[in-house]
């Protein structure tokens, strides 16, 4: 099967939007950024703008998105069995991914951020029970799923709330136990 090979200019032009937004970022809240703005900084026309990206929260979803898919490091997971070890460290990703941001214009797309986190954790969470289990699509492993994203998710909110004085991987070691112990019983 061919890949497809996206143009070089295309992906550069791609990344120059996206770093721009991201600078624009450091400076502004994402409420008071605008399309003029992002285009000013690139370099560019409205029109290069609106061929990489629908709106400038089409621009939002995808930079999140990406920059949580190199934190999450998702082809290791996916290709692991969910463990200790892996809960903790899509913990710590998920707390310096939110630790990232809280740095930029993080109040104004919490919701957004919560979704493109708990979709990928989804995603990650499933594959994982789906090696382990050694099963075809199962609807009990993707509610399990879900419930494990939504969790390691609010976790992290929690954390970021309340114990930064302690280190992610600590805050969420004492939980591990209970939680593996309830997705083994469900793969026993």
């Amino acid at each position: 099967m061919n890949k497809v090979k996206t143009d070089p200019r295309i992906q550069r032009t791609r990344k120059l939007i996206m770093d721009s937004f991201m600078e624009l970022s450091s400076e502004k809240e994402f409420k008071d950024i605008t399309v003029k703005d992002i285009t000013t900084e690139a370099m560019i026309n409205r029109a290069t703008f609106y061929y990489h990206f629908e709106d400038i929260y089409d621009l939002l979803e995808k930079i999140l998105s990406e920059v949580l898919l190199v934190n999450l490091d998702c082809d290791y997971y996916q290709n692991n069995n969910l463990n200790e070890k892996a809960l903790v460290n899509i913990f710590i990703a998920i707390t310096n991914f939110q630790k990232s941001l809280s740095n930029r214009c993080h109040r104004g797309y919490e919701d957004t951020i919560a979704r493109i986190i708990r979709e990928q954790l989804e995603i990650i969470f499933y594959r994982m029970l789906l090696k382990q289990n050694k099963k075809e699509e199962d609807e009990a492993l993707k509610i399990t799923a879900v419930i494990l994203s939504w969790g390691i998710y609010g976790a992290s909110v929690e954390w970021r709330r309340n114990s930064k004085k302690i280190e992610p991987e600590e805050f969420i070691k004492s939980a591990i136990p209970y939680i593996m112990s309830g997705v083994d019983f469900g793969l026993a």
